[in-house]
């Protein structure tokens, strides 16, 4: 994971939005703060100890970063809470001394500070073992297989089946009504991705460095593959029909015609840039994969996510594969 945390927003909520990744960085650094509300707080005064710079620095970066700062923990104690505070200090250093406010940062904001920081030694040491720790806990918890990080979803199983289900209609569907040759099975898979996440199946291999054996679609998010579903049923849908309508089967003109029509639908258009935000910013942070024409759908990813599939629900496909629940959803997708 090479990554320079100084200049990316989204590599440092990435990391301040994964549970998991906190907790170790948190034992691993042992910072001395102070107990305020629940949790360990830390002073400009702190932080300028810390990492070995002026109080103007610190200060700078809470003034240019102060929404992410804010984000991530960092507050303004006035009144009450500032005199709940000193009145809870009994390190003997007078916190605040007698100002009407003080700012201080919660350990994630603490962290975020440290990410930032281009004028402390200390602070670039710290982001390099806080990647370390990051690279580790992600290994640990995906059972080191984090390309198929995507099936620890328990969405996952019942999503590739229905899937799969759906997709015996589409082809189905090009079998008896498009006349398009032997190879339009392969051509229209690739323009269903092509519209979903604008790369082809070779394309989107290439970005999670699949092997040729490994299949595009094992290595898909639920939503994304419920999206293909849909896709794949509706299009099914009208081929049939037009193919009813005229008396014949369709041409390759006429069957990418409906291609067209079906991705500028807008029905479609929310749930297609749902998919695309989803799988750019999950692969970009499970995976450490960059898809090239998905960058603007980037986003941190959020905590809920870190749960699903690295948490307490969270289990390898093996282990899915043996849950009566499970298998009890198949059972229903069969039937249905």
């Amino acid at each position: 994971m090479n990554k320079d945390l100084t200049n990316s927003d989204i590599n440092r909520q990435n990391i301040l939005n994964n549970p998991y990744a906190l907790e170790k960085i948190e034992i691993h650094f042992a910072f001395p703060g102070r107990q305020f509300e629940g949790q360990t707080v830390f002073t400009k005064a702190d932080l300028v100890r810390l990492f070995e710079v002026d109080e103007r620095t610190i200060e700078r970066y809470v003034t240019n970063h102060g929404d992410e700062l804010g984000k991530n923990g960092y507050q303004v104690l006035r009144g009450k809470s500032l005199k709940n505070l000193r009145l809870s200090d009994v390190s003997g250093m007078n916190v605040g001394d007698k100002a009407p406010s003080l700012g201080v940062f919660s350990f994630r904001a603490l962290l975020n500070v440290a990410m930032l920081l281009t004028e402390s030694e200390r602070a670039k040491e710290i982001r390099s073992r806080i990647l370390d720790i990051v690279m580790d806990v992600m290994a640990e918890k995906a059972g080191g297989h984090t390309r198929f990080i995507n099936q620890r979803d328990q969405d996952f199983l019942p999503a590739a089946y229905q899937e799969f289900s759906y997709r015996e209609s589409f082809t189905s569907a090009l079998k008896s009504h498009v006349d398009a040759g032997q190879f339009k099975y392969a051509n229209y898979t690739n323009k269903i991705y092509q519209i979903i996440f604008r790369e082809n199946a070779a394309e989107y291999k290439q970005v999670l460095k699949l092997g040729k054996s490994e299949s595009a679609r094992e290595s898909m998010y639920a939503e994304v593959l419920n999206l293909v579903a849909s896709f794949e049923n509706g299009i099914a849908s009208q081929i049939e029909q037009k193919a009813q309508q005229l008396g014949r089967m369709l041409t390759r003109i006429e069957t990418d015609e409906l291609f067209a029509q079906a991705e500028t639908n807008p029905f479609l258009q929310p749930l297609i840039h749902d998919a695309r935000t989803r799988m750019a910013s999950r692969d970009l942070c499970f995976r450490d994969a960059l898809h090239d024409k998905l960058q603007s759908y980037v986003q941190a990813v959020p905590k809920a996510d870190f749960e699903k599939f690295l948490g307490e629900t969270s289990k390898a496909l093996e282990e899915r594969l043996k849950d009566e629940e499970t298998l009890a959803v198949f059972k229903r997708l069969k039937d249905r």
